[in-house]
C-alpha cells in the first residue's frame, strides 16, 4: 500500500487539471498546504491567474505554476507535460480533474458529444499517458487520482454522453491500477474519485449559495486525503443528503439488473418503482 506521506510533501510536485476552481483548486491548495509544488492548468485566463493568485499567496511564486490548457487536446496536454519536467523536474502527484457537464441526449448534436468525451474521458486517459510514463521512469512514489462520478457507476437517465464519460473514467482507472501493481519496481498506484453532491462550477446551476444537502471542494478533498490514507482505491464520497449505505444500495441495484435480466435503468422503470423502494428499505 503506497504512503501518501512519503508522497504528500516537499519538494514534490503534484499537477492538477481543472485545477482553477472547485475540487481541483481544492486539491492544490491541499497539497501546497503539505509543501508539494503545485501545477494547475484549466481553460480561462482569468479564472487561471486568480487561482495562481491565491496558491502563490499560500505557498510563493517559486512553488506555483499556472498553464492554460486543453485537456481534450493531445498535442496540448504533451506541451504541458514538457513545461512542467522543465520547471520541477519531476511529477509525484497528477490528478486528471477536468471535466464538463452540459446536457446531451441520444441524438443531440455531435459537437457536444466529442466535447463530453474530449474532455472527461480522453483528458483522463491521455493525461495518465503523457504524465505517466515519465512518472513510473523516475521510481519515485506517486499517485494518480482521476476523478470520476456516481453517474458512470449507477448511470440515471439523462446525459448520456456525461455518463458515457465518466463510466469510462472507472473502467480506464480500474485497468491502470492493475496494471501499476503488476509493473516490477513500480512504486505508484491509481486511485478513482467519486463525488457526491459537490457545490462547485459544474453543479451550481443558477444558485448564488450552497445548498443544505451539498458538500464544499473542501470536504471532498478532506475526504479523499482520509481515503488515500487508508489506501482505498474508489474514494466513494457521501455528501449531506446521501450517506455510504444509500450509495451502495442503489449501485447493488444498478448491477442486478444484468444478474436479474431486469430492464436496464429499472430503478427508473414505472413496473420497478416498487420494488426498488423495498429494496432500499431492507436491512442488510
Amino acid at each position: 500500500m503506497t504512503n501518501i506521506q512519503e508522497i504528500l510533501k516537499k519538494p514534490n510536485v503534484a499537477v492538477i487539471t481543472g485545477g482553477a476552481s472547485g475540487i481541483g483548486l481544492a486539491a492544490a491548495k491541499r497539497f501546497a498546504k503539505a509543501g508539494m509544488s503545485v501545477v494547475i492548468a484549466d481553460l480561462g485566463g482569468d479564472r487561471l491567474a486568480t487561482a495562481r493568485g491565491e496558491l502563490e499567496a499560500m505557498a510563493g511564486q517559486e512553488r506555483v505554476m499556472a498553464v492554460e490548457t486543453d485537456v481534450s487536446d493531445k498535442s496540448s496536454l504533451e506541451a504541458f507535460e514538457r513545461a512542467v519536467v522543465q520547471r520541477f523536474g519531476r511529477v509525484h502527484v497528477l490528478m486528471n480533474n477536468a471535466g464538463i457537464g452540459p446536457e446531451t441526449s441520444i441524438f443531440s448534436a455531435e459537437a457536444d458529444w466529442d466535447r463530453v468525451l474530449g474532455v472527461n474521458l480522453l483528458g483522463v486517459i491521455n493525461g495518465t499517458r503523457v504524465f505517466g510514463a515519465n512518472m513510473l521512469a523516475h521510481g519515485e512514489p506517486g499517485l494518480i487520482i482521476n476523478t470520476g462520478s456516481k453517474q458512470g457507476i449507477t448511470t440515471p437517465p439523462g446525459n448520456p454522453a456525461y455518463n458515457v464519460s465518466k463510466a469510462g473514467v472507472k473502467v480506464f482507472t480500474e485497468a491502470l491500477e492493475h496494471e501499476l501493481r503488476n509493473t516490477e519496481g513500480s512504486k505508484m498506484s491509481a486511485h478513482l474519485l467519486i463525488p457526491g453532491f459537490v457545490f462547485t462550477g459544474l453543479t451550481k446551476g443558477d444558485r448564488t449559495e450552497k445548498p443544505a444537502g451539498a458538500w464544499t471542494p473542501e470536504q471532498t478533498v478532506d475526504f479523499m486525503i482520509e481515503s488515500l490514507e487508508r489506501g482505498d482505491f474508489y474514494i466513494l464520497c457521501p455528501d449531506n443528503d446521501v450517506a455510504r449505505p444509500l450509495d451502495e444500495r442503489r449501485m447493488a441495484w444498478a448491477i442486478g439488473d444484468i444478474i436479474e435480466n431486469r430492464p436496464p435503468l429499472s430503478r427508473w422503470h414505472k413496473d420497478y418503482a416498487d420494488r426498488f423502494k423495498a429494496f432500499l428499505e431492507e436491512k442488510r
